[in-house]
């Protein structure tokens, strides 16, 4: 539970301009101390918890980043409170749903975007859940305490995009868990050239830990090759208590009738997740930590996005909240929804669940685990209270124009032009969906999704004849597929064993295409519908970093059509020319809108959209057929 709340800042969000409606909004930030009983049966699930410092009345402290968007005047919000779960530390909610850049305090007209969250009146709340986050740049992250006494081994592994002498023990910019020896002659490093290779082990004498978070090798890393070093570490955060931190902010901003700065203005709570809180999100729900120590299921409804089946180092000792690894404890089942929500099932009232997913995380391999048997051999339908979207032709985050030279949170380039679909029109919608489901009992539409019993789901590597035929695209040299992994007896306690014991790949599988390599199951974004190129949801990295068979982790690409007949006759491109197949922009944008109806129709647009997705498609149009 929440313990006190410290408000450091408080301020109109743009000197009181109003959004519709729902009027002037404000802004609030601070931190949030927490408390909680490390004997309660739901608390258990919580790794490592029996190990924490207590406070005179047995409880676990700790404490986290706390920031807040609210209607000044409560009674003319929504009644609806959307708990952003901070990636990485970083604010999502915006960015994905008003289409805003994303920044760490939004402050001016542009960093609210097209205003749709305020428009509509939801309260937005932000929760630092992340331990191994540094505070800097605005990131928000929760200051827990340590399992006293305990010392264990951990995995990090890397993939340099440059050659360098030196790594820090994380990913990217977080915090690592440092080497409790220097020279520990226990550490082992092993090093794959290639997403598909066998690890090979480095020498001991070949490499060394300069300081406690960080590793070296003698002849430097080599872009593009994949490194796991194991190595013990000590005194581990609990990780796990990330969950109840997001839990209880909502819990305390939905019911709390005291310092409450949202006291009696909140009807209904929602969680997004955007990928590695997606992952975490799919986590807390297995854990069934969503609900309160008063037994109160604190979050309506859910929506863990880009997610795939992945779960992720949440609750493990050692745990890195950042990783995302591949051979990792976020690979290991349940995956369908069905299992990993089986805790929900038994519920009177479980919470209305999305699970959302683009093109990028089945080309990753494990989307489609998620609505099939483990053996990949039929499908499986989820439960009533969860629905499954696949957004065809799109890459892990909405598409920009023009595209990005490089991924924003990696630097990684792609060989090919990034994926410029815009998805963010989808998930407005589904938003809209979600609420209308919990609030009114309007069921969403069906599940749409690549699917065995009609075809639409086929291996990756049936495309490959289709990729071949279009003049300048590398098709992949392996796809890359979850493994069966086993690291040890004591996993389901949150201890894991290194390395894993590898098993077989998975069975999984990409949408179908259509005749012009457009992916045919799932959603279909007007980009798909009226299309000016092939969208995938992958793309080969860059020679220049190394390992150029192996796809990118998150971005897709955009193959577009020849803009004129003789172009496409020229270059050998079996898909018709944007003049063939449109004639003019005119007919092309007039087409566009009617897609864009079509879409509002079944319900995954929203109308206010419709013009603004003429206005893209606009600009689309004057990016491929200049």
């Amino acid at each position: 539970m929440v313990i006190d709340l410290t408000i450091s800042h408080r301020a109109p969000v743009l000197d009181g301009t109003a959004f519709g409606a729902a009027g002037a909004y404000e802004k609030l930030a601070g931190a949030m101390r927490f408390a909680v009983d490390p004997l309660d049966a739901l608390h258990q699930r919580i790794t490592d918890i029996e190990h924490a410092p207590r406070n005179a009345r047995g409880q676990v402290e700790f404490s986290a980043d706390f920031y807040l968007l609210k209607p000044a005047d409560m009674t003319r919000g929504n009644g609806r409170l959307l708990l952003d779960c901070v990636n990485r530390g970083r604010k999502v909610a915006l960015g994905m749903l008003n289409s805003a850049p994303r920044v760490p305090d939004p402050s001016t007209a542009a960093d609210f975007g097209n205003g749709f969250l305020m428009r509509h009146g939801y309260t937005l709340a932000w929760i630092g859940w992340q331990i191994d986050v540094p505070r800097r740049d605005g990131l928000m992250a929760l200051d827990a305490p340590r399992a006293q006494g305990v010392v264990g081994f951990l995995r990090c592994e890397m993939r340099p995009n440059q050659r360098v002498q030196r790594l820090p023990l994380a990913d990217r910019y977080h915090i690592p868990n440092p080497s409790v020896d220097l020279d520990d002659p226990a550490a082992r490093l092993f090093v794959k050239e290639h997403g598909g290779a066998a690890a090979v082990e480095v020498p001991r004498g070949a490499w060394r830990f300069p300081d406690p978070s960080h590793i070296e090798l003698k002849d430097g890393f080599t872009p593009g090759m994949i490194y796991d070093v194991i190595y013990r570490s000590a005194n581990p955060p609990i990780v796990g208590l990330g969950f109840l931190a997001v839990r209880d902010c909502a819990a305390y901003l939905r019911w709390d009738e005291g310092a409450n700065p949202c006291r009696g203005g909140i009807e209904r709570a929602y969680a997004l997740g955007v990928s590695q809180t997606g992952r975490f999100l799919r986590q807390m729900l297995h854990l069934g930590l969503d609900q309160d120590e008063q037994q109160r299921a604190v979050f309506d409804g859910v929506i863990p996005h880009i997610a795939g089946g992945r779960r992720g180092e949440f609750n493990l000792r050692f745990g890195q909240p950042s990783l995302n690894a591949k051979e990792a404890v976020g690979d290991l089942p349940p995956f369908t929804a069905g299992e990993l929500f089986a805790r929900l099932a038994r519920r009177p009232r479980p919470p209305r669940i999305f699970l959302i997913n683009s093109s990028a995380e089945y080309w990753r391999g494990d989307a489609s685990l998620i609505h099939t048997d483990v053996d990949g051999a039929c499908d499986v339908e989820p439960p009533p209270f969860v629905r499954i979207y696949a957004m065809a032709g799109t890459q892990h985050t909405p598409g920009t124009l023009p595209p990005l030279d490089a991924d924003p949170n990696t630097g990684d380039r792609g060989l090919r032009p990034f994926n410029v679909v815009d998805y963010a029109p989808l998930m407005r919608a589904a938003l809209v969906n979600l609420d209308r489901w919990v609030s009114e009992d309007v069921a969403p539409p069906a599940s749409a999704y690549p699917r065995l019993a009609d075809g639409s789901a086929i291996a990756a590597e049936a495309t490959a004849d289709f990729f071949r035929t279009l003049p300048g695209v590398r098709f992949p040299d392996r796809v890359i597929r979850p493994l069966r992994l086993d690291f040890g007896p004591d996993i389901d306690r949150g201890i894991a064993r290194y390395p894993a014991a590898l098993g077989a790949p998975y069975r999984t599988y990409v949408s179908k295409l259509d005749p012009d390599g457009n992916e045919i199951a799932g959603i279909r974004p007007p980009e798909l519908l009226v299309p000016l190129a092939t969208y995938c949801g992958w793309n080969p990295r860059h020679p220049d970093h190394g390992a150029p068979g192996d796809l990118m982790q998150m971005m897709g690409s955009t193959l577009a059509f020849a803009p004129t007949r003789l172009a496409r006759e020229r270059n050998a491109d079996p898909r018709a020319s944007i003049e063939e197949r449109h004639g003019s922009r005119d007919a092309y944008l007039a087409r566009v809108r009617d897609a864009a109806v079509t879409l509002v129709a079944t319900r995954h647009v929203l109308a206010e959209d419709v013009d603004a997705i003429v206005e893209r498609a606009s600009r689309l149009w004057d990016y491929l057929h200049p």
